[in-house]
């Protein structure tokens, strides 16, 4: 909801689908949802009735709204068995308007297909019965990034990629044409000599073998850097790879820029992304990230704080 609203304000005129839903009894989320011309998801009866009372309510004539339905995820959308109370309520609502009918695939980036095969098998019934109640949605929706680019048939009338558009894959073997959007940077603020056998950082975990230049950049794990790239993480400078030095600490990290000629104040950082600089020219992705720290390319790229300013540029 809160994105939604932030994209009207920035004047963006499309239709914004509030993925999520409508949560609880209260009329405060929903009546946002509709001041700013968001289109809700539902999933339960009694979303269904609030929209309908607050739609009155307001003198609305229409509302519209796509109906989630739950096919094999097992996370959020209306049961198969639930469907009809669903069109039911649609039914005895006629100014809340089924617009859009969709699920959420749970294996799409699995090499059996069979699950999700079945999961757009049943996506196709639930369908039928919805049209031979008299419904007629304008819009079925049901694929990520892994079934847009590996599932045929998986596409209907719109797909849903999300890491895609960052230019990342879901799977390695997928899409090699795709190309990384995102960098993240930062620069040089501190700069400091150490001695072989000097211990920096929270915990002191990291001790230089060597007499060794020490970088700090102002970013941290409040940020969006996670904390399991201490001693194991890297960023770019002047176009090589240096080491993450030590705890990476909530508002500020170190790096060891022993091994970067010419390192100063001011050099750019880059921890996502290439760099192109005098010593070469290197790039470090989401997808290594995420192995280093032990999770997935979506929490590294979601990770990343707002108070981290984006800048947006044509390509």
């Amino acid at each position: 909801l809160e994105e939604g609203v932030e994209l009207r304000a920035a004047g963006i005129k499309i239709p914004i689908l509030v993925m999520g839903g409508y949560y609880g009894p209260r009329f405060d989320g929903l009546a946002e949802i509709l001041a700013n011309d968001l289109t809700p998801v539902v999933y339960d009866p009694g979303q269904i009735e609030r929209i309908a009372t607050l739609a009155r309510l307001e003198e609305r004539d229409e509302v519209r709204v796509h109906l989630k339905v739950d096919t094999g995820m097992g996370r959020l959308g209306a049961s198969p068995r639930e469907v009809d109370a669903m069109l039911g309520a649609l039914a005895r609502h006629p100014q809340v308007k089924l617009d859009g009918l969709m699920t959420h695939l749970a294996c799409a980036d699995a090499d059996d297909p069979s699950d999700t095969l079945e999961q757009i098998r049943l996506f196709g019934q639930i369908e039928q019965r919805a049209r031979s109640l008299g419904h007629a949605p304008r819009v079925r929706h049901a694929a990520n990034s892994a079934a847009m680019l590996r599932v045929p048939g998986a596409e209907l009338d719109l797909v849903r990629p999300g890491i895609a558009l960052f230019g990342v894959a879901p799977r390695p073997d997928l899409a090699p044409e795709l190309r990384p959007v995102m960098r993240v940077r930062t620069e040089i603020v501190a700069l400091r000599s150490i001695e072989a056998g000097e211990r920096i950082g929270y915990g002191h975990t990291w001790e230089a073998s060597r007499p060794s230049q020490i970088a700090t950049v102002p970013m941290g794990y409040a940020d969006g850097l996670i904390r399991q790239l201490s001693n194991r993480g890297h960023a770019l400078v002047r176009g090589r790879r240096a080491p993450i030095a030590g705890a990476v600490s909530m508002d500020l990290t170190m790096i060891d820029v022993t091994d970067i000629p010419g390192a100063k104040m001011g050099d750019e950082v880059v921890f996502v992304g290439t760099q192109e600089g005098p010593l070469g020219k290197d790039a470090i992705g989401v997808t290594e990230i995420a192995d280093h720290a032990g999770t997935i390319a979506w929490e590294v790229m979601t990770n990343i704080s707002r108070r981290v300013p984006r800048f947006y540029r044509e390509p």
